[in-house]
């Protein structure tokens, strides 16, 4: 038996007789024993039921004390990007390419950064002139795109340079930052429904 059965096994047999010596210092009808013996097993339940799912719990109150004060989902957090999960499941950030702002998901089973076109046109994103277009296989299918070069990432006091792209009107709407983006940073780690990105 392994030290966190034992533990469990021991706070069962405490709770047990808790309930027993409580129940047998009063004298009382048997259905009013069984009433409070059912009403100590609901309380022990529950503490339980908290104590095994308290990492749940945090990230469910960190989420909802989020949407009550209005706190934003990208802050810094000492040299670290902190990001908090989206309504939709996914990690989302701001970022300045070519100094035009642009909001990018992240996508650790992207290989590349991906940016729709309206975005490179906004942002001056020049596509490579000596490069081919490539096939990308995507969540929507495969799709034609084209090779460019960002050369200023800004988010917050952290700037990349020359960043590589594929650029294609088939992304729709949607801008991804892929591995090479997170290849940038010395750690990127997800706790429950915050991702930090250190550089």
């Amino acid at each position: 038996m392994e030290n966190d059965d034992t533990a469990r096994l021991i706070y069962g047999l405490l709770c047990i007789m808790l309930i027993i010596g409580s129940l047998g210092a009063r004298r009382l009808p048997m259905k009013q024993y069984l009433k409070m013996f059912l009403a100590w097993v609901a309380i022990f339940a529950a503490v339980f039921a908290v104590f095994s799912f308290r990492p749940e719990l945090s990230m469910l109150w960190n989420r909802v004390t989020g949407e009550l004060t209005g706190a934003p989902r990208q802050t810094m957090q000492g040299e670290a990007i902190r990001l908090v999960r989206q309504d939709d499941g996914h990690f989302w950030l701001s970022a300045e390419l070519n100094g035009h702002t642009a909001r990018l998901m992240i996508d650790s089973g992207a290989t590349i950064t991906a940016i729709n076109s309206k975005t490179a046109r906004a942002a001056n994103v020049a596509l490579n002139p000596e490069m081919r277009s490539v096939q990308l296989n995507t969540a929507n299918g495969i799709i034609t795109a084209r090779t460019a070069t960002v050369e200023t990432i800004n988010i917050g006091d952290i700037k990349l340079t020359d960043h590589r792209v594929v650029v294609s009107d088939g992304f729709g709407d949607t801008n991804v930052a892929g591995m090479n983006f997170l290849d940038t940073f010395s750690s990127w780690t997800v706790s429950g429904d915050v991702m930090l990105l250190t550089p």
